[in-house]
């Protein structure tokens, strides 16, 4: 994908507005976060509307976890990178130095904030020329309603369909300090005799890793 300056034009990126969209709260008092506020909603309708357009037969839930996997801090992160909107930040000396153009949520928010400049001081079709721009690629690979469901609920389902007793989650072990803790949980299918464990930074994902193992376990059945 382009670069950000080849997405937009220069006048814009001359402007104020645009200015602040870069500016992280670290750098200055006139930041970002309104601008957050406002591109995060834009943002959203757009995707919402482009999705309710190309799948007409969608149901609401599917449509809304498609929402979410496509504006999640993850998903605009990485589109950031790929326009490399971290060339043009605007960070305090203590983000500069830790890495802060990297950082997925300073990436995340300044990607809404500058879909909310572009709303702002050029239009609405403007601001969905360039999302539908930045995320052509993702909307033409569009996951389907099972790859969505959390790997919980695909067990559970799969299970379920053939009459199956459901898996038993346990916690094994919590360590680390109180800011920085790390979870192990077990998933067990005693019916299958399957155990798993998954390790991750809350107890819910970490079950969630070991639920996804237990899966793939149980289609290889």
């Amino acid at each position: 994908m382009e670069r950000l300056d080849k997405l937009i034009d220069s006048e814009l990126m001359a402007g104020d507005s645009f200015k602040r969209a870069i500016t992280h709260r670290s750098a200055d008092g006139k930041n970002n976060e309104r601008l957050e506020f406002l591109g995060d909603s834009v943002l959203g309708l757009i995707i919402t509307t482009e999705l309710y357009k190309r799948i007409p037969r969608a149901s609401e839930g599917y449509l809304s976890r498609l929402r979410a996997s496509l504006v999640n801090e993850n998903a605009l992160a990485q589109l950031a990178g790929e326009i490399r909107l971290g060339d043009f930040l605007r960070l305090g000396p203590g983000e500069l130095k830790s890495g802060g153009f990297r950082r997925k949520s300073i990436l995340a928010d300044a990607l809404e904030a500058l879909i909310g400049c572009i709303y702002l001081e050029r239009s609405l079709t403007e601001a969905q020329n360039f999302v539908l721009t930045i995320y052509q690629q993702r909307l033409k690979e569009l996951p389907t309603e099972d790859d969505l469901k959390d790997p919980k609920s695909r067990l559970q389902e799969y299970l379920q369909s053939r009459s199956m007793d459901l898996p038993q989650y346990n916690l094994l072990d919590v360590t680390g300090e109180a800011h920085k803790q790390s979870f192990r949980a077990e998933c067990v299918i005693p019916a299958l005799k399957i155990r798993t464990e998954g390790q991750a930074n809350s107890r819910r994902k970490a079950e969630q890793d070991a639920a996804g193992q237990a899966f793939e376990i149980v289609r290889t059945l």
